[in-house]
């Protein structure tokens, strides 16, 4: 059995958080955003191609709210 790490219970909270919400990604601070960026590049889901794949979809949605929150509303707003 793998032991679940302190960063494996920060990715958990904050995706959470994400899933909690309507507004997905809005409620989350441009800090807590990229952590979360980093913690999801650093798992590896190679071994699961669904779970990859969402991995890069979540990744894509993280990189525009980011875009979002640090050059304006956005382009589409």
């Amino acid at each position: 059995m793998t032991e679940i790490t302190s960063e494996d219970r920060e990715r958990i909270n904050l995706l959470q958080l994400v899933s909690s919400s309507k507004n997905e990604f809005k409620n989350l601070s441009l800090d807590q955003l990229k952590r979360l960026q980093e913690l999801i590049e650093k798992k590896d889901y190679s071994y699961d191609k669904k779970a990859h794949k969402s991995k890069v979809k979540l990744l894509g949605k993280i990189n525009v709210r980011i875009y979002e929150l640090e050059e304006g509303k956005g382009i589409w707003s």
